[in-house]
C-alpha cells in the first residue's frame, strides 16, 4: 500500500545553518527569530538506507485501514476535532477524518487527498497495519532535501508559489499575519472552515525532492516518530517550544494553511502525541530497506 521511494542514506548536517536564520530575519515573514531557534545548531546525522512513502497517506488508504481493523481515531472517540475558524482554533463537535470541517462536511470526495484529523497514535496504528513505521525526523528531512546538500525547500532555494500547496498558493503573496487572517476570514465566509488540501502529487514533479518525494512542502504537516528535543541544550528558542521538549513528537513539512517560510525542509513543529490532531495534519510512512 502506498508507493515508496528508496533513499540511499548517508551522512548529512541536520537542521538550519546560521545564515538561514539571518535570511528569515531579513524576509517578510511575521515570526521572531527565536521561534526558529530549535532548528539550530546543525549536527551530523548518519542514516542507513530506507524507504519512505512518495506521498502522504490518503483518505482512501486510511479508509481501507479502518474498514480492515475497525480502528476508531482519537478524534472520533472524543467526539470533536480541532479546526481553525474565523475566530481562531476551536474544538468543534463531530469533526474527524470523515467530516474534516464538522457536521455536513465529508471526505468522501477527497479520497486522493491526505487524510487529516489523525493523531500520532492513529498514525502509528496505521503504519503497523501496513507493515511500515513512521519516519524519524532525520529520515524525513534527508528525504525532503534530496540528500546531504542543504535546500530551503525540496526543489531548491528559490520559492515558487506553483510548487506547493500553501496559503500563498490560494491567496497570493502573504507577508503579514493580518493579511493571512483576512484571507482566512474571507475563505471561511465563503466555504466554511474546511481543509484546503490538494490531491497527493498534484504539484509533481516540479515540487518533488530529488528522491521523488511529493508534498514534503505544504499540503499537510506530517508526524514523525521522533520525540521532541533540542539539538543542543543551550539553544535559545521560544519558551513554548522548550516546554514541548521531551513530551511532544516532531512534526514536519508545513501545510496548506502556512506561509512559505513554515514549509521549509528544516522547519520544525511539535505536537502532543496523546490524542491531539487537526485539519492540517497528516502523515507518511517509512520502513527499513
Amino acid at each position: 500500500m502506498g508507493e515508496m521511494v528508496r533513499v540511499p542514506g548517508g551522512e548529512f548536517l541536520q537542521g538550519s545553518p546560521p545564515w538561514l536564520l539571518d535570511w528569515l530575519d531579513d524576509n517578510d515573514q511575521p515570526l521572531p527569530r527565536i521561534w526558529f531557534g530549535d532548528e539550530t545548531p546543525q549536527f551530523v546525522q548518519t542514516l542507513a538506507p530506507y524507504r519512505i512513502d512518495r506521498h502522504p497517506v490518503t483518505v482512501a488508504e486510511f479508509a481501507r485501514f479502518t474498514e480492515s481493523t475497525g480502528h476508531v481515531t482519537d478524534a472520533e472517540a472524543r467526539g470533536y476535532g480541532l479546526v481553525y475558524t474565523e475566530r481562531g482554533w476551536q474544538e468543534i463537535d463531530g469533526v474527524c477524518w470523515r467530516a474534516p470541517g464538522g457536521p455536513g462536511t465529508s471526505s468522501a470526495e477527497m479520497r486522493d487527498h491526505p487524510v487529516v484529523h489523525v493523531s500520532w497514535e492513529d498514525c502509528v496504528a496505521f503504519a503497523a497495519w501496513a507493515g511500515k513505521r513512521l519516519p524519524t525526523e532525520a529520515e524525513w528531512e534527508f528525504a525532503a532535501r534530496g540528500g546531504p546538500g542543504f535546500r530551503i525547500w525540496p526543489w531548491g532555494d528559490k520559492w515558487d508559489t506553483g510548487n506547493a500547496n500553501t496559503a500563498e498558493f490560494h491567496a497570493g503573496a502573504l507577508n503579514t499575519l493580518a493579511a493571512w487572517k483576512a484571507w482566512w476570514r474571507a475563505t471561511c465566509a465563503q466555504d466554511g472552515p474546511v481543509p484546503r488540501t490538494s490531491p497527493v502529487g498534484a504539484f509533481s514533479p516540479r515540487g518533488d525532492s530529488e528522491y521523488g518525494c511529493a508534498d514534503m512542502a505544504g499540503n499537510v504537516y506530517e508526524w514523525t516518530s521522533t520525540l521532541s528535543h533540542l539539538y543542543d541544550a543551550s539553544t535559545e528558542c521560544d519558551p513554548t517550544l522548550r516546554a514541548a521538549m521531551g513530551r511532544y513528537r516532531v512534526i514536519r513539512g508545513g501545510s496548506w494553511m502556512n506561509f512559505r517560510y513554515q514549509t521549509r525542509c528544516s522547519e520544525r513543529m511539535h505536537g502532543d502525541p496523546t490524542g491531539w490532531s487537526s485539519f492540517a495534519h497528516g502523515f507518511r510512512c517509512a520502513r527499513d530497506d
